[in-house]
């Protein structure tokens, strides 16, 4: 897996703290914008974060690339509906070289399992290969493709979403490979912007677990410290 940040709104703390600062303020965006202290601007989003008013976190965005993940990753993935997908497509694109595939860890420690795994898998493969020769549309031949079929993904969230994606998702109850996913993107997202992701993660790392079933283990690689 290959996770990637590739843009992101500029200055983003300081945008969010701008827009929040305008909703109270008698002076334009222009002045805010160029008297607005780095302090006055952690301040302030230390204030809004904890207050729950994570409206002006919209106004930010971030744009990741993601390789060699899974569909059955995508599938999870595109239930956050506030957010942008472009997806390798399995309809033109054209797997000459075979189609990679994602082999779950459980899979990989059970060595009888594996191998029953990998040889459906190249069976799967051949078949593909087999229809597309023979004058099959890809998008047909595409049907019999498992979910363990590697994908790329291009996505972008506003810095709201993406809290409330690593809310859920970084969270060790995920299933592990969303999860270490997320993981990932949010290590990289609180490097581009620190002060909106220092309490991002899952509800137990701030406090108290909201799931059912808490979990077992510590979040010690989703720490804002």
């Amino acid at each position: 897996m290959k996770v990637k940040l590739l843009k992101y709104t500029q200055d983003p703390e300081k945008t969010c703290a701008v827009a929040a600062r305008l909703c109270y303020s008698a002076v334009g965006v222009e002045e805010l914008n160029e008297s607005m202290t780095e302090a006055q601007v952690a301040d302030l989003l230390n204030r809004v974060i904890k207050s729950g008013h994570h409206s002006v976190l919209e106004h930010v965005s971030f744009s990741f690339a993601v390789e060699g993940v899974s569909r059955a990753l995508l599938a999870q993935l595109t239930r956050h509906r506030l957010a942008s997908f472009s997806v390798q497509s399995q309809r033109y694109v054209k797997f000459k070289n075979g189609v990679e595939n994602i082999i779950p860890p459980t899979i990989e420690k059970n060595a009888a399992m594996l191998e029953k795994f990998k040889n459906l898998l190249l069976e799967t493969e051949k078949l593909y290969l087999e229809l597309t020769e023979n004058g099959i549309p890809q998008e047909d031949a595409r049907y019999i493709l498992p979910q363990a079929s590697s994908t790329k993904i291009f996505m972008t969230m506003n810095a709201r979403e993406l809290r409330h994606f690593f809310a859920i998702r970084a969270c060790r109850r995920a299933q592990w490979e969303i999860n270490n996913m997320a993981i990932e993107m949010l290590s990289l997202a609180r490097k581009a912007a620190p002060l909106l992701f220092k309490t991002a993660g899952p509800s137990c790392v701030l406090g108290s677990c909201f799931e059912t079933s808490p979990c077992s283990q510590p979040h010690n690689n989703t720490s804002g410290s």
